[in-house]
């Protein structure tokens, strides 16, 4: 397999993906939350300064789609992934508030050719998203299945 397109090889411990810039704004904070977490503090701008949080923030479950979406535009949609079996941990260090803009990178921890399906090989990454002012927001550890480069293929 040789399409330009990112494999299991391309995966060795230590390299990193940058992940945005994203800005984060009121609007899309509301709209997640309406659908999926609508808790006073990631629907209502007073709501949130009156509580904990400091501001309207957003849910923990959508700063989790945010990284997904980086990951996705900074390098899976460019390779060969093939899903992931779950994620060890995320944590949530810092809220997420309107007007925030977040980055990070994503690094390879390691990779090992998979026992059970020949062809595929799992890399563990760790993921950091940080505001503009370098604090760091979420962190948390996954892995991704990856076609290798000269395994056999799969189906589409």
């Amino acid at each position: 397999m040789d399409d330009g397109m990112l494999t299991y090889e391309d995966y060795p411990p230590g390299r990193q993906f940058s992940l945005g810039p994203k800005l984060v704004r009121a609007e899309e904070i509301i709209e997640f939350a309406r659908e999926f977490d609508p808790q006073p503090m990631h629907l209502d701008e007073e709501a949130g300064r009156e509580s904990i949080l400091g501001g309207l923030a957003a849910s923990g479950w959508h700063t989790c789609a945010m990284l997904m979406r980086m990951m996705t535009d900074s390098h899976l949609l460019a390779s060969h992934a093939q899903g992931a079996p779950g994620i060890d941990f995320m944590e949530w260090r810092k809220p997420v508030l309107a007007g925030d803009t977040l980055s990070g990178n994503s690094t390879v921890l390691e990779a090992r050719a998979m026992r059970s399906r020949p062809g595929l090989g799992i890399v563990k990454m760790r993921h950091e998203l940080k505001n503009q002012n370098g604090d760091l927001v979420c962190f948390g550890e996954n892995s991704v299945m990856l076609q290798m480069r000269s395994g056999p293929e799969i189906a589409a």
